[in-house]
């Protein structure tokens, strides 16, 4: 019998038995299920088992935290259920079944924008500080800019344009292209020249289109006929569209083309074609559906029932969050501020951040003596007003509820204000309280006057409810007193700091963690990622590497590698402790491309060994955040781990944690 067989046999039972499982697998720390009928999983008992650490459902997997143990649970399941388990894109393409077009659809926009938003957050960062010294007239009583008083800020102001230009006008078209190729597994090559092809400097800029008179529109003169030849900066339909086509062009002629003459025929024929078809019938096409969308939200936005549309968006927006409906704004976000030089719905965006982050506010003061729920309430509020949502939704909010709720009403008045005022952002992708940075200057004081509703309502009804729904044990009142073996009441008294020290002198022993990677020392709370950062899975630390090898932080002994993916190791340390060290985020889906393992499982190892070797580029490339975390999964007896961060460590020499044994 295995080690988890009995638990294995009750899992099997709360997910619905063998019939409900379309298929399974597994990644670092969790299992990954794809069920036939995903509401017959009992969630409630499931997450109650003493091996599950949380569970959650996303894009049509139901997902089990087991922790650094899973693949011997994994094991002890498929044997104790007699399936066999499947490869992760298999249970990827399994899960497809579980949703329906629109969720389909909005995956695959999902997918298409992930590895863009890095690039837009850092393109709204330039330009909310362009508005700052050179829209904000704050010099001579009230009539000039730092631009105008000052020529370095001028220059710098103009220098910076050359970077935003680049994110929005020629990047937003570019970057699609190439992302679509990249997901649809073809040459992304010809979908960079595809996207330059969009916005090249020979054709009308798409923004002048509108002032040009339709005669002084260059052509293409083919003599049968004409083809208008405008630039499509900014705009984001006809580049999927055109990126799409030639994505599916390349299929075609690899199909049908032998061999020998492939390298030659397939990308001649797939661009060229492509590149027609954009031209020609695509981009006209993607235009009007692009204009089409945007003028049906921008009139929602602006028309006789803009105060119910946007309390309807403020108030179903962190929900959209969960379901992962939210990404289909991020393409609606860019077209308006193409097509209207700027956009109302980021600002109610960052309004939902804002909301959702003050109710864990509410929550940090409720819980201000339970000292495990603040472990996790002060780092997701941090996070969220920072517009990084997931750890307070899911670490918070959504486990007591109220909190969750209180939010979005919060955000629904929140967004009302915004609307009634018309308060326009000219940039996408900076959330959360900096979000006032992408807000144009004229609004921003109305986008600040948003700000305080959703910051002052979620707290206030958060504090009403949460009086009264939550127990004492969940407000860290319970532990004040407790009951001696003899039946009487005694109080539990502080140990002072010299008992601690004496206690320490007596018999215990420090023990250090070494720096697993060079580069920036980050709490855990700050990766940004909804398990990691909510600490489900248990405490830790993260680095931004600037070194790719993994080192080993202490002597231990391998426990556990990921063979198909090689992006983690599983440590145990020799006082039996377990750590997890986790290079990137969501990286388990690159497969193993761009990992190499330079240990085996069992091998026992030194501090400073080589574990992993990574490839930087390879996942930047995919879209993924290189950020590498170590989780101390166990702890061993009374032990505790002390983090230490906010420096520049030196990978197998600078001192991380310390273990108090």
């Amino acid at each position: 019998m295995g080690k988890y067989t009995e638990d294995s046999k009750e899992l099997l039972r709360l997910v619905g038995g063998k019939s409900n499982i379309a298929a399974v697998s597994h990644c670092m720390t969790r299992m990954r299920f794809v069920l036939n009928k995903p509401e017959e999983a009992d969630v409630a008992a499931i997450e109650n088992m003493k091996v599950v650490k949380g569970s959650f459902t996303q894009a049509g997997q139901f997902q089990v935290i087991i922790g650094n143990d899973v693949s011997v649970f994994y094991n002890d399941f498929t044997e104790a259920a007699g399936i066999e388990g499947v490869s992760k894109e298999a249970v990827k393409s399994a899960a497809k079944k579980n949703q329906n077009v629109l969720q389909r659809a909005i995956s695959v926009i999902a997918e298409i924008f992930a590895p863009l938003i890095p690039a837009i957050i850092v393109g709204g960062l330039i330009l909310g500080f362009r508005n700052c010294i050179d829209s904000l007239y704050l010099f001579e009583n009230g009539t000039k800019t730092l631009c105008d008083i000052s020529q370095f800020w001028s220059g710098v102001d103009s220098f910076l344009w050359l970077i935003g230009e680049a994110v929005f006008h020629v990047g937003i078209p570019v970057g699609i292209c190439w992302s679509v190729s990249k997901k649809m597994g073809t040459t992304e090559m010809l979908g960079i020249v595809l996207g330059l092809t969009l916005v090249s400097g020979q054709l009308l800029n798409a923004y002048s289109v509108a002032s040009t008179a339709a005669a002084d529109i260059p052509k293409w003169d083919f003599g049968y006929f004409q083809v208008n030849m405008i630039g499509y900066q900014a705009q984001v339909i006809p580049a999927m569209l055109a990126a799409f086509t030639l994505a599916y062009l390349e299929r075609f002629f690899k199909k049908i083309t032998p061999q020998a003459i492939s390298m030659i025929v397939v990308p001649f024929f797939s661009l060229v074609l492509s590149v027609v078809a954009a031209h020609w019938v695509l981009g006209p096409i993607g235009w009007k559906i692009g204009s089409a969308i945007s003028s049906v939200v921008y009139a929602g936005i602006t028309g006789s029932f803009k105060v119910v549309f946007a309390a309807i968006f403020g108030f179903i927006y962190a929900p959209l969050v969960i379901t992962g409906l939210h990404h289909m704004s991020n393409a609606i976000d860019l077209q308006l501020i193409a097509d209207y030089k700027g956009t109302m719905l980021w600002p109610m965006i960052a309004l939902s951040n804002i909301a959702q982050g003050s109710a864990v506010l509410a929550m940090i003061v409720l819980q201000k003596k339970n000292a495990r729920a603040q472990e996790v309430n002060v780092p997701a509020c941090i996070s969220c007003y920072l517009g990084v949502t997931e750890p307070a939704i899911f670490g918070v909010n959504l486990k007591n509820t109220f909190p969750f709720l209180c939010g979005m009403i919060g955000s629904a008045v929140a967004a009302v204000i915004s609307v009634s005022t018309g308060t326009t952002a000219n940039a996408v992708g900076v959330g959360g309280i900096p979000g006032i940075l992408s807000i144009k200057p004229q609004f921003m004081l109305n986008f600040a006057i948003a700000m305080v509703a959703a910051i002052v309502i979620p707290f206030l009804l958060t504090m009403m409810v949460g009086s009264k729904k939550l127990s004492p044990a969940d407000r860290g009142l319970a532990a004040e007193k407790a009951p001696a073996s003899d039946g009487k009441k005694e109080t539990v008294e502080a140990v002072s700091a010299a008992d601690k020290k004496a206690a320490s002198a007596e018999g215990s022993s420090n023990e250090e963690l070494k720096a697993f990677l060079t580069g920036k020392v980050i709490p855990i709370e700050e990766v940004g990622d909804g398990v990691f950062s909510a600490k489900i899975l248990g405490d830790g630390i993260a680095i931004e590497p600037e070194s790719d090898v993994v080192l080993a932080p202490a002597a231990g002994r391998i426990s556990a590698l990921m063979q198909d993916s090689k992006h983690a190791v599983g440590m145990t340390l020799p006082g039996g402790l377990e750590v997890l060290i986790h290079v990137g985020l969501d990286t388990v889906q690159m497969n193993g491309d761009g990992f190499e393992y330079m240990v085996a499982e069992g091998e026992d190892v030194k501090a400073g060994d080589p574990l992993i070797r990574f490839d930087r580029n390879k996942i930047k490339a995919a879209g993924k955040r290189d950020v590498t975390i170590l989780v101390v999964t166990a702890a061993s007896g009374e032990g505790k781990v002390s983090f230490l961060t906010g420096m520049n460590a030196e990978a197998g020499k600078t001192k991380v944690a310390v273990i108090n044994n």
